[in-house]
């Protein structure tokens, strides 16, 4: 089913920037935040906590102007990407804050909870005050998007559910429920969504305007190279999906040392990402086998907006680059996918680089893990570089 093009006037504008080689090369950090998570409160009853808090989410608005990241200090923070100047600090105390997402609305977010209940809430970045209140999920929501068209948004929970909504109203407007924990993406029309489910490895296409038929398509995940390294072959946990904005592919981000690459329209397996060292996984049981547990991974890879790389992060702070544009056809008659290391590896964070994304409409990356930097390309060396070449041409 080939994606449509969107018709709302709502629609995310097309990315401004044209990103290549020499410029992803050359990604510095040009500002680091590296107090932007409060300290674990100590007790004078136990042993001091010394274990690090991290950022575990980071979300842009349409335009790229301001960034919002998540904390394990139930905090969300405000960035002005312009000026790179930190706005505004929130908390969440009780509620808790994971997930941050923009609505199409520079002025306010979405977010999931970590307590209290696993409600979903529509918050103002003005004052901080609650807008809506989202429930129906009985567990933790651990997968959430919005919508690139409307105000409509989708979540999937541990409570082994995906519920659509609608900013406009607090009761889900459609139910599906699925086998086990589910990982939700959007393509980019708004048209069709993905959900998928760990358990059976399989990955389900919906069309939104029936979304309770069956799925159009179900796409097994397997990866014949795996066989290879250990057998049985270690599965593979889904921690995240993103089609990419001009429809033709699907990424699927994994907690192992591997991301994978699919083909929107029919599902075939085409590239697979190494080089990375995969965030950890936990494993629930041996009936449930490996499932998604929220805050090991999810966040750490992400598509650059004109859909020719992939920029993910890594259990040793590195922050690596893949090229998507000239993939090597697969031989025929075989099912593996190809292998592609990345062209650029970026040292990036002292511990676990656990969010990156790049910015929807400026060459700029964001990345986080214990502290938050903002990545510019080197142009001071772009300087250089023209400062020698008119020297060797003098």
């Amino acid at each position: 089913m080939a994606p449509a093009q969107p018709s709302s006037s709502n629609a995310n504008p097309p990315p401004t920037l044209s990103l290549n080689g020499q410029i992803m090369a050359k990604l510095k950090p040009a500002k680091i935040f590296k107090n932007c998570i409060d300290p674990p409160a100590q007790s004078s009853n136990k042993p001091p906590n010394n274990t690090p808090r991290n950022i575990t989410g980071i979300t842009f608005d349409d335009r790229g102007d301001s960034l919002v990241i998540a904390a394990e200090d139930e905090s969300f923070r405000v960035y002005n990407c312009k000026t790179g100047k930190h706005q505004k600090l929130f908390y969440s105390k009780k509620y808790g804050i994971d997930l941050p997402r923009f609505t199409h609305k520079n002025t306010a977010i979405i977010h999931a909870s970590t307590k209290e209940d696993d409600a979903i809430r529509y918050s103002s970045l003005h004052d901080n005050k609650f807008l809506q209140y989202f429930k129906g999920h009985k567990e933790t929501v651990v997968s959430l998007e919005i919508s690139p068209i409307d105000d409509g948004f989708m979540s999937g929970s541990m409570d082994r559910t995906v519920r659509l909504w609608d900013l406009r109203a607090p009761t889900c407007r459609g139910l599906l429920a699925v086998p086990a924990v589910p990982i939700v993406a959007y393509d980019s029309t708004g048209m069709v969504f993905a959900v998928g489910i760990n358990q059976y490895s399989r990955i389900l296409m919906y069309d939104q305007a029936n979304y309770d038929k069956a799925p159009f398509l179900t796409v097994p995940l397997e990866d014949p190279t795996l066989a290879q390294i250990s057998y049985p072959p270690r599965p593979i946990c889904m921690t995240s999906m993103a089609f990419s904005t001009n429809g033709k592919h699907l990424l699927v981000g994994c907690s192992g040392n591997a991301h994978y690459v699919l083909d929107a329209y029919d599902g075939a397996l085409i590239a697979k990402l190494e080089g990375h060292v995969g965030l950890e996984r936990r494993s629930l049981n041996q009936q449930l086998g490996i499932e998604v547990q929220k805050g090991v991974s999810g966040e750490e890879v992400s598509w650059t907006p004109d859909s020719k790389y992939v920029v993910g992060g890594s259990l040793d702070g590195r922050i690596l680059v893949w090229d998507l544009q000239n993939i090597p056809p697969r031989p025929e008659g075989s099912k593996s996918p190809v292998k592609l290391q990345p062209v650029t590896v970026l040292d990036g964070h002292p511990g676990p680089a656990r969010c990156v994304k790049f910015n929807p409409r400026y060459a700029m990356m964001a990345t986080a893990g214990q502290e938050l930097a903002f990545w510019l390309p080197d142009q001071i060396a772009d300087a250089e570089d023209g400062l020698l070449k008119k020297k060797s041409n003098a």
